[in-house]
């Protein structure tokens, strides 16, 4: 079993210190302002919780008699890092076996003697396969839970490494086309987990961060896949049993990598801690397995209409950063002849900045809850950074592409475990995987046609033309993204069971008032107490 922190209590209150307000509110714990209210403003910490909220806050203290010390006890699992991390890397060799071949347009068309649509192909099968098969991956995450789901996406991106060992010959573009499509499989029980290991293993001050984390090990992953096979498999289009040798040096080192990775899987990863990490967790493992309802689930989402909106949007965004890593070898080349190694590098400055974009933004969401105003603002400047790189692709200057692509990537990149973590807070309490999966198959689609179209324009007008395509489209995921209702579930029902504790704590606190001077003296600190946080609202207000 998982090593647990020593107090659960501690841990909640180390866990909550980050939303407290600041010293002289130390005096009565368990107030926590509220950042966001249902329309997307700010209100006071004061103000009642939302109507969902509420009944599940204290019928969690009923359950337990109405005292708040006999409530399901939280606390935080050391293994929650280990499990964070093994995902992470095996999520990273997956994005690695994704952008391999696409980086390398130009090669590997040479080496196989396809055109560069089947080479494309080799990208676009993820997001063709992802698209049918996320509905039962859903469902066998919610039904089987979360280990198995894990063990199948380790597993099968083993095998597809493996498969690829065998096409190393000019006549087997059938046989790679096939391992890729195994990989693609093993995405569809990968990409939906972020979330969902976020929430179930990490405390509530640390939930964004966590699922940024895991969404960086894909983005990181894709930049080792800019970076590395271009260094690995130089062109060497007169002699194809040099190319044969150097594509056999990165098919079996991944394979090898991801076959330890899968064991490592299966020694680190459990259903859940013992313990939930957050009141919203808890109120969840609360039900019944039988009140749950995947058919209804997947109703409900649909019929939220927040949820659509950004299951739209959040679409457009990934789609669009989908079909730029795919022709990114593509565009550069066009213009900078002999480039691919710089190709590659361009594209891993445009993941790394994207990845400390995530790291930010993850950070910001723990800090400040304020999940549509970040998400909207990400989304403007990745429209301003993809038409800024647009217009300057062309200049004949490497060096303004690789500060261009390193903006653009810091928006565009760093949006996507924002569009996870809204997408949780706006449908809470359906499931994790079950949003997720949504966004993701929404992601595949757009990516689809946006990679089909962009290259089309590409191959017969221009990359300008191509890239002023996906920004119109990422101008009407702004619009779609600025009618978004902001109604935070989970946290709400977090801080919901928070502000129930403080009002336990004064019933307690009522009758050892024994003397007059206590008394005024205990009525002085609520005076301050109020005080700080009316001062603390008109401050979140302005």
């Amino acid at each position: 079993t998982a090593e647990m922190v020593e107090e659960g209590g501690e841990e909640e209150a180390e866990g909550e210190s980050a939303e407290m307000p600041a010293a002289p509110l130390q005096r009565c714990n368990g107030f926590l302002p509220g950042k966001e209210a249902a329309g997307g403003g700010e209100q006071p910490a004061q103000a009642a919780p939302p109507a969902p909220a509420a009944p599940e806050a204290e019928a969690m203290l009923a359950a337990s008699g109405g005292r708040p010390e006999a409530r399901l006890e939280t606390r935080l699992s050391r293994r929650r890092l280990a499990v964070l991390a093994v995902f992470s890397c095996y999520s990273l060799v997956n994005a690695f076996q994704w952008i391999q071949y696409s980086i390398l347009s130009n090669v590997f068309a040479g080496f196989y003697g396809v055109s560069f649509t089947q080479i494309d192909w080799l990208s676009m099968v993820y997001m063709v396969a992802y698209v049918p098969l996320i509905l039962p991956a859903t469902w066998l995450l919610d039904a089987r839970g979360l280990r198995l789901t894990a063990l199948l996406g380790a597993g099968l991106n083993a095998l597809g490494a493996w498969l690829k060992c065998g096409s190393l010959a000019p006549q087997r573009y059938p046989l790679t086309l096939a391992a890729q499509a195994v990989c693609a499989v093993a995405q569809v029980f990968i990409l939906g987990l972020p979330s969902r290991i976020a929430s179930v293993w990490f405390g509530p001050t640390e939930v964004s961060t966590a699922c940024a984390v895991a969404v960086l090990g894909n983005q990181l992953g894709t930049a080792i896949g800019f970076l590395l096979p271009p260094v690995l498999v130089p062109n060497t289009p007169n002699d194809i049993d040099l190319m044969a040798h150097n594509i056999s040096i990165m098919f079996y080192g991944t394979a090898i990598v991801s076959t330890l990775l899968f064991f490592l899987t299966g020694v680190v990863f459990e259903e859940k801690p013992k313990y939930p990490p957050s009141h919203s967790q808890a109120v969840l493992q609360t039900k019944p397995p039988e009140d749950y309802s995947y058919k209804q689930s997947i109703i409900n989402l649909f019929r939220n209409i927040p949820f659509i909106l950004l299951l739209i949007s959040y679409g457009i965004m990934t789609g669009a950063f989908y079909s730029v890593s795919t022709l990114l070898n593509q565009m550069i080349v066009t213009h900078y002849e002999g480039e691919e190694v710089n190709a590659g590098r361009i594209g891993l400055t445009l993941v790394v900045a994207g990845m400390v974009g995530s790291i930010i933004c993850g950070l910001w969401l723990d800090y400040t809850k304020t999940y549509k105003q970040t998400t909207l603002i990400v989304y403007i400047l990745s429209f301003i950074g993809l038409l800024v790189f647009t217009f300057t692709l062309d200049l004949g200057y490497l060096i303004v592409v690789f500060v261009t692509g390193g903006v653009l990537g810091f928006f565009m990149t760093g949006y996507l475990p924002l569009g996870f973590e809204f997408a949780v807070e706006i449908t809470y309490p359906e499931s994790e995987g079950t949003s997720s999966g949504l966004l993701n198959a929404s992601a595949q689609i757009f990516g689809i046609v946006f990679t089909l179209v962009q290259g089309k324009l590409t191959t017969d007008y221009s990359p300008r033309a191509g890239n002023i395509f996906l920004c119109a489209w990422i101008f009407v995921g702004i619009i779609l993204t600025a009618l978004i209702k902001s109604d935070l579930r989970r946290h709400n029902v977090n801080s919901g069971i928070m502000n129930l504790d403080v009002k336990a704590d004064f019933r307690q606190l009522l009758p050892s008032l024994s003397s007059p001077q206590l008394a005024l003296d205990t009525l002085a600190d609520l005076w301050e107490l109020n005080m700080s946080l009316f001062h603390l609202s008109i401050r979140e207000e302005l």
